[in-house]
C-alpha cells in the first residue's frame, strides 16, 4: 500500500486497533426525506462529538455538512448511485470520480455493489475501475457488497456475505462492508476469508439499542474491524451517547451492559 493510501487510511481506520466507526449519511439521493439527515451540519457535527471516526456521503453533500469548529471526523465520499424511484433501484451506477472526491477534501471514497443483480457486470467493472483510480491517487476504497437479486436466496446467510467479502477484497476494496450474518460463530468465516478490515452494515431500522449494540460486539468477537451503519445511528433519539456507546465497545472493549449504561438505557 502505498504512503498517501495509509495516511488517508489512517483518518478512517484507528491506527491503534485496527477498528472503525462510519456512519453513512448516503440515504437521500436513494430514498429522499430521511429523518436525521434534514440539518445535515448539526448531524455531522453529533456523529462527531459522540466520537465517530468517519461520515460517508455523496459529494454534494459535503458543502451542507462541512463545519468551522467542532471534533474532526474523516470524510468518505459515496461514488454510486440509484433511487427507489426506479424498478431497478439494485442497479448502481458511478456519479462521481475519485479526482472529484480528493477535490472535495474525501479521505476515501466507496463504491456500492449488488452481486446478484442483473447488471452485476456492470457494477463490477465499475469496482475495478474506480480500484485502479484509487490506487493511482494514493485513495482507500470502501466497497459496499450486498447479495440482491432473483437467484440470491438469503442475503444474510454465511455463504452469500462471504462470498460478498471476498469479491469485494478481490476486486481491490481496502475496506469491504457487508450485512451481518446474525451469529458470530458464522461472521468469523466471513471475516476468515477477507485480508482486509470487514463492516458490518446496520440493515433496517432497529427498535432496540441493546440489539444493536450486541449486533456491534459480537461482530467485532468474530474479527469484524467495525462498523459503518447509518440509520440505526443517526435516527435514534440519544444519538450522541449512542455513538460514545459504540466507540466504547468498538475502540475501548466495553461489553454491552457497559455500553448500555452510557445510554442510559
Amino acid at each position: 500500500m502505498y504512503l498517501g493510501k495509509k495516511i488517508r487510511m489512517e483518518r478512517i481506520i484507528n491506527r491503534e486497533d485496527g477498528r472503525t466507526i462510519i456512519v453513512p449519511m448516503d440515504h437521500g439521493v436513494t430514498m429522499g426525506l430521511v429523518d436525521g439527515l434534514m440539518d445535515m451540519r448539526e448531524t455531522v457535527n453529533d456523529m462527531a462529538q459522540g466520537g465517530a471516526d468517519a461520515v460517508l456521503m455523496h459529494k454534494g453533500l459535503v458543502r451542507c455538512g462541512h463545519r468551522n469548529a467542532g471534533n474532526d471526523v474523516g470524510l468518505i465520499i459515496h461514488l454510486s448511485a440509484s433511487t427507489a424511484l426506479t424498478p431497478n433501484g439494485n442497479t448502481k451506477t458511478l456519479v462521481g470520480t475519485v479526482e472529484e472526491a480528493l477535490r472535495h477534501g474525501a479521505d476515501c471514497v466507496s463504491v456500492h455493489v449488488n452481486l446478484g443483480d442483473p447488471d452485476e457486470r456492470l457494477m463490477l467493472a465499475d469496482l475495478g475501475r474506480i480500484a485502479a483510480s484509487c490506487d493511482d491517487w494514493g485513495v482507500p476504497l470502501l466497497a459496499m457488497m450486498y447479495a440482491r437479486g432473483p437467484q440470491v436466496k438469503d442475503g444474510y446467510s454465511r455463504d452469500a456475505v462471504a462470498h460478498c467479502a471476498r469479491v469485494g477484497m478481490e476486486l481491490g476494496a481496502d475496506i469491504v462492508k457487508v450485512s451481518y450474518t446474525g451469529d458470530p460463530e458464522s461472521f468469523a468465516d466471513v471475516t476468515a476469508c477477507c485480508c482486509v478490515p470487514v463492516v458490518i452494515a446496520g440493515g433496517p431500522r432497529m427498535d432496540s439499542t441493546r440489539d444493536i449494540l450486541q449486533m456491534v460486539y459480537d461482530s467485532l468477537q468474530a474479527g469484524g474491524a467495525g462498523i459503518s451503519i447509518g440509520r440505526n445511528v443517526f435516527q435514534h433519539p440519544h444519538r450522541v451517547t449512542l455513538v460514545k456507546a459504540l466507540r466504547a465497545i468498538v475502540h475501548g472493549n466495553a461489553t454491552v451492559d457497559e455500553a448500555l449504561s452510557i445510554v442510559g438505557e
